[in-house]
């Protein structure tokens, strides 16, 4: 089948393009508003986008108050949603006012930084603090604004739970990271396979 996006016309019940698209991992946001108020939210449109220095990304499909925050402040932290955090990571997506904590709303514990203000969650096996790079409000072909953001940070310092690491390397294995899928669907890694680059 093919179907072109503008017209939408792929006659399924539902849009297929976030299910091709994965799987996709979950940036989960820890971020403070202008006035200090926690903020924790996960985004599937997330990735590293370089490491030397290490860059990552999220982008929001309006300004919510992750994208906000960062503007207003310029830090925020990237906390690995796991499969044993699954539950908590769902309940932090509901649209709750500004002024509710999706920390408390999970009945998650915050731990604090080292090189940012906003708090990561205490019990993330792998935190990522960031400093913000820049934020980009996409445009579509004809020039016209969408309003999708997508909000670059530099990480400056990274948390590992110990216990993940496995002869010196993290073993994803140990808290199966989840991704997001199409739909209502996740993905939690349990298996992995390796492959060594050839020399042609």
């Amino acid at each position: 089948m093919f179907y072109e996006t503008a017209k939408n016309d792929h006659g399924l019940p539902h849009n297929p393009f976030k299910a091709i698209v994965s799987p996709r991992p979950i940036g989960w946001i820890s971020s403070l508003d202008a006035d200090g108020r926690t903020n924790l939210a996960p985004y599937s449109f997330f990735n590293a986008v370089g490491d030397r220095p290490p860059i990552v990304m999220f982008s929001s499909s309006g300004y919510k108050d992750s994208a906000a925050n960062v503007d207003a402040t310029g830090e925020f932290v990237c906390n690995m949603a796991s499969w044993d955090l699954k539950d908590e990571m769902n309940v932090s997506s509901a649209p709750v006012s500004g002024d509710t904590s999706e920390f408390e709303l999970a009945g998650l514990d915050m731990a604090p930084s080292r090189l940012v203000k906003a708090p990561r969650v205490a019990k993330a096996a792998t935190a990522l603090e960031c400093k913000h790079l820049q934020t980009l409000k996409l445009k579509d072909l004809d020039g016209v604004e969408t309003d999708n953001w997508i909000v670059f940070g530099q990480v400056v310092g990274v948390h590992i739970d110990e216990s993940i690491l496995v002869d010196g390397k993290v073993d994803v294995t140990r808290f199966k990271p989840l991704s997001r899928l199409g739909y209502m669907e996740y993905a939690a890694v349990t298996e992995v396979f390796e492959m060594v680059r050839p020399n042609v």
